[in-house]
């Protein structure tokens, strides 16, 4: 295979090149208005050499974006802050069986099967009653089930803070990042709608 002295040339398309007046082959690709996000790749627009060379000289990527955003884009571990499923360190699954605990381990496997589901059936529930993602996991947090109503909601929090706080624990920090937890969920749930 020959390889083309420009690299990102894709010869005979059969497009036109998008400058008002050319008449020459569209052979190479350049962001079009539609940026690239979540939907998609977003749209391009296609040049002849010139063109693109003009295109790609007064191309400005940050364009539109806050400073903010702009120093953001110019981190050096830009795009890598989350893990995407596959390079995730669990894999996007939850954490492996215990295989000691169990004699045979399609016992272990059908275990984890049937928290799958039981998790599947509480996110059905959540979102027919109308509850987002963060408010299930406040709920999980907090140990309440959906039905609960503001009363039950104070009641648990009073409980779980009197029982993770160093105070009521004789100094011990080692429950703190459960106290957070409570806290953040009851924080989050008393400004939910379902508990106005």
């Amino acid at each position: 295979m020959k390889q083309d002295k420009f690299h990102g040339r894709v010869s005979n398309s059969g497009r036109i090149c998008n400058a008002p007046g050319c008449d020459e082959a569209g052979e190479f690709r350049a962001p079009g208005a539609e940026r690239p996000g979540f939907d998609g790749p977003g749209s391009y627009r296609w040049f002849c050499l010139d063109h693109v060379r003009q295109f790609n000289s007064g191309y400005d990527f940050f364009a539109g974006m806050t400073p903010d955003e702009i120093l953001a884009a110019q981190s050096p571990i830009a795009g890598w802050e989350t893990h995407t499923r596959a390079f995730r360190p669990d894999a996007g699954i939850d954490q492996a069986p215990r295989w000691n605990d169990f004699a045979d381990p399609l016992e272990a496997i059908a275990r984890r099967a049937r928290a799958r589901k039981v998790d599947h059936e509480a996110a059905q529930e959540a979102a027919r009653r109308g509850f987002n993602p963060e408010d299930r996991a406040a709920f999980e947090a907090l140990g309440l089930s959906f039905d609960a109503d503001r009363h039950a909601l104070r009641r648990r929090y009073a409980d779980l803070v009197r029982r993770y706080h160093p105070d009521h624990n004789g100094g011990d920090r080692s429950l703190e990042d459960k106290l957070q937890r409570v806290v953040k969920a009851y924080d989050h749930l008393r400004h939910s709608p379902a508990f106005r």
